[in-house]
């Protein structure tokens, strides 16, 4: 396996990344470097990067390895976009607009009766529009593992009935919280008004029209699995493969599997309003509704000021949205277990790039997209992967601390409770059954619609235990926090992950499990 290598970090190779004016943009071999610094920095095997100015790439390129057995990624090699989809979704949406067949506006129950949140009022006011904006009420992931990991049962009727069973977070539109299940309804829409598959809605007005056709609706619609990467985490410092990380019904979420390529394609047909062809004669959807997906739709909160003289940001349909130094930034990122993804394109100076990845590490994400743009306009070079670098090496060190201090506590225990106390089946509304029993002298927790959650329980204090999973590359222990009757039997449950870094589609904290009756 691959060993974590951190190289020195000079400012020489920060100043290398530019030539002597500040404005001049970054070289084919600029751009290598600052890519195989990344790549050696983060330990991450294989990355693509496009850079597309005033509608022509200018810089194309496969970088490093798709899999660890060594084979090069190309232009043409296929990574997960994840939520990079949901660009797709909203303009999926927008092609019915432009075809009179719904609104923006127009209730989801209109489309989809049996469609029912924990709340009648904001079920009856639900919109298109705050499927697509993060801004209807549940929380940040919630609900996700009725759709993560891979192995899990529930299938779009049962996920779309679940939802009265989500408790929200806030009042809906008076917060941003993003969320994949919305995206899911919307892509039930997207069949329900087209009457095809969302698959093949997406794959007839978007993909194929721009000649994509490196491009996939979820892993298993590859035709030609010849040139694609394997997903990759470290534990322990050694680089582990992983398996698929969501459902097929999640498809209008994060399914879609693409090339740098045939992204490149889709960005450039961005950029020009959907406008498309040899004399961009043919149209994706409208200029108004091109518009409309750009324009905000929730607040986000940050600080304001820092490198780009931000103000602003929000999420309009599909799409991340902020100011950089007066001009507007549109953006989104993907994540699956072991590959992230961006897209970003600052539309008035015609600028777009798009990175793919095949390891789950959020930095590059921000080093490499940065470096480029900063270079387009016209700012003075950065340390970008030594501020990334200090702050995954902080917070990493604040989550280890964290993680050692449980695994010390349940190493420490003398005594144990009487395990017994705890044994059952327990269910959770929305997420299903779990069965608690003995295995080896000891409790194994097993979920049964979520089918990969298996692990050993281990006594932590009080009446906790904590999980850890057979599939060490989740990286998401957790906490089982058990409430007790009055003869001291076991006869709720709930969760919350260990560690802080813990990825917000384990959506531990949102489980409620009541025991069944034997």
């Amino acid at each position: 396996m691959k060993k974590l290598r951190l190289p020195f970090i000079t400012l020489a190779f920060i100043s290398s990344l530019f030539v002597s004016s500040a404005t001049a943009q970054l070289s084919h071999q600029q751009i290598d470097s600052l890519v195989h610094e990344t790549m050696d920095t983060f330990n991450v095997p294989g990355m693509a990067v496009a850079v597309i100015k005033d509608g022509e790439v200018v810089h194309s390129k496969g970088y490093g390895i798709r899999k660890v057995d060594g084979k090069k990624v190309d232009t043409n090699t296929l990574f997960g976009v994840a939520s990079n989809t949901k660009a797709f979704t909203s303009a999926a949406i927008a092609k019915l607009v432009d075809q009179g067949k719904i609104k923006w506006n127009t209730h989801v129950t209109d489309v989809i009766p049996e469609f029912k949140l924990y709340n009648g009022y904001i079920t009856r006011n639900f919109t298109i529009r705050d499927l697509l904006s993060h801004r209807g009420g549940l929380d940040l992931g919630q609900g996700d593992l009725m759709v993560f990991p891979p192995h899990n049962t529930t299938d779009r009727e049962e996920m779309i009935h679940n939802l009265r069973y989500l408790k929200p977070a806030y009042s809906i539109r008076s917060d941003f919280r993003y969320n994949n299940l919305m995206f899911i309804v919307a892509g039930e829409i997207v069949e329900r008004i087209s009457g095809m598959s969302y698959e093949r809605f997406v794959m007839e007005n978007f993909v194929n029209p721009l000649g994509m056709d490196r491009t996939a609706m979820n892993y298993h619609k590859i035709k030609n699995h010849s040139n694609e990467i394997t997903g990759y985490v470290s534990v322990d410092k050694e680089l582990l493969p992983v398996d698929l990380s969501f459902t097929d019904i999640s498809n209008p979420a994060a399914g879609m599997w693409s090339s740098v390529n045939d992204m490149s394609k889709w960005v450039i047909a961005r950029l020009n309003e959907g406008r498309y062809g040899p004399n961009k004669e043919k149209q994706l959807f409208s200029e108004e509704s091109a518009e409309e997906m750009w324009s905000p739709q929730a607040i986000i909160d940050i600080k304001e000021g820092g490198r780009y003289n931000t103000h602003f940001m929000s999420y309009g349909l599909g799409w991340f949205l902020k100011d950089v130094d007066s001009y507007k930034q549109v953006h989104h990122t993907g994540g699956l277990i072991g590959i992230v993804s961006k897209v970003l394109m600052i539309p008035d100076i015609d600028l777009g790039i798009v990175l793919l990845t095949n390891r789950m590490i959020g930095a590059p994400l921000t080093i490499i997209p940065n470096a480029i743009k900063d270079s387009y306009l016209g700012k003075e070079p950065y340390d970008w992967i030594g501020e990334m670098h200090k702050k995954m090496e902080d917070s990493k060190e604040s989550a280890n601390k964290v993680v050692s201090e449980v695994w010390e506590t349940v190493e420490s225990n003398k005594e144990i409770p009487n395990l017994e106390d705890f044994e059952g089946r327990y269910n959770d509304p929305w997420f299903g059954d779990i069965r608690i029993y003995e295995k080896d002298g000891g409790l194994y927790f097993e979920a049964k619609r979520a089918k990969d959650f298996t692990g050993e329980l281990y006594y932590y204090k009080g009446d906790t235990f904590v999980v850890k999973w057979d599939n060490r590359t989740f990286m998401a222990d957790a906490y089982l926090m058990f409430t007790l009757d009055k003869e001291g039997m076991a006869n709720s449950a709930e969760m919350k992950p260990i560690s802080p870094r813990t990825d917000f589609s384990f959506d531990f904290k949102h489980l409620h499990f009541k025991r069944l009756e034997e």
